[in-house]
Formats: C-alpha cells, structure tokens, sequence
C-alpha cells in the first residue's frame, strides 16, 4: 500500500499520522461508551421544574404537560428524558441505547458521539484508500492470490463507511431540527409533543440549534 511504501523510504508522516488517527478513534470510542451519558439522579427532582427545556415546552397549554414519575427507577423525568431498559436508567435528552458502543447516547455524551462518528468516518475513508492503493491488477489467479485480504478488507470498509456516513448524516438532520432519535421515531406516543400545537416546540432555527447543541 502507499503507506507502507512512504514508511520503506523513511516517510514517516502519513503512517504516523494514520495511527494517531485510528488511535484517537479508539480513544474516542471508550470515552463514549463509558461516560454517562446523562442519567437523571433522584436529587435532581426538584431542579426539574426548573430546566431549560421546561421554559420552551408550549407556553399555549402548559397545563397540559406534566412531569411524570418514572415507573422503573421511581425518578421525577426531566423533559426529553427517557428510561432505557438495558442500562437501567433515566437519561436526560434520551436519543437512543447504541449497542455499537453499549451505552445510551444523551444529554452528556451526544456532541461527542458525533465528533466520534466524524473520525471513525476519516479513519474508514483514509483506509479504504489505503486497500485500494495495495491493490495491483495482474493476471487473475496471480491476482487473487496476493490480494485476497486486501480485497476483502475494501469490501468491509465500504460497508462500515456507507453505515457510518448514513448515521452521521441522519444525526446531524435531527441536531439541526432540535429532536432526537426517540422523538422522531415516537412522536405520536411522546406527551409533550402529542399535545403541542407545534410539530417541534424545541426547534429555534438552524443556527441556533447547531449553536445550543455543540456550544
């Protein structure tokens, strides 16, 4: 491949610089999967109330949209919270449970998940490069015998880069818009949207949204 030839003549800047990107990848990978991702505690019951989020929720019927005790783990739920059966919690700004990292993706962990869906997309583009360039084109059956790994790791890494590049895309469509996978996906069933006059009370603009949600 062309890395392995840049490092046999001592070019060490592209090879050095795909491993710390795969490296930072990984990195980026534990981090996500090991954070909280926002679990909702019983102490902070009484700050509910008082969220950010609560000031947004449809000034026109407020009386409409109540705080509901979770029947799981008994905790007053935060607007946007949800509680996720496998990890056992209330998690504030609940998008989904991601079984690729085995945590839920929310309120804490969510801008990170996507600057780790960007690397992992970097890493997998720069390695499919890479496949390629390793790739030599004889004769058939020479051909097949000295590129068959290389082969089938191009083929892998077109597959993980269509799914990772669908995701991201699909992630920052709803970031922009303010609403998360589970409100998107279960909009009929979620309260404070089934009763509001607004398809998506969160929503402030395009701007805004992207703003509020890395910043």
């Amino acid at each position: 491949s062309d890395l392995q030839k840049q490092e046999e003549r001592g070019e060490l800047l592209q090879p050095l610089g795909f491993v710390l990107l795969v490296l930072c990848s990984v990195l980026l990978y534990f981090k996500v999967s090991l954070m909280d991702p926002g679990f909702v505690k019983s102490e902070e019951e009484e700050e509910a109330d008082k969220s950010e989020e609560q000031s947004m929720v449809i000034p026109q019927a407020p009386s409409l949209i109540k705080l509901r005790r979770c029947g799981y783990c008994m905790v007053k739920q935060p607007m946007r919270a949800k509680h996720c059966q496998l990890c056992q919690h209330c998690v504030r700004r609940y998008d989904h449970h991601c079984p690729w990292i085995e945590n839920c993706v929310g309120e804490r962990n969510h801008p990170l998940f996507i600057v780790y869906l960007s690397v992992q997309l970097l890493v997998l583009l720069w390695g499919g490069q890479v496949a390629w360039s390793g790739l030599s084109f004889e004769q058939f059956w020479d051909w097949l015998q000295h590129n068959i790994l290389l082969l089938i790791s191009f083929f892998l890494i077109v597959i993980f880069t269509t799914v990772v590049l669908l995701l991201l895309l699909s992630h920052l469509y709803l970031i922009s818009c303010n609403t998360t996978t589970w409100e998107f996906m279960s909009h009929h069933r979620i309260s404070y949207l089934r009763h509001s006059d607004l398809e998506n009370p969160f929503d402030q603009g395009v701007v805004l949204n992207l703003w509020r949600f890395f910043c």
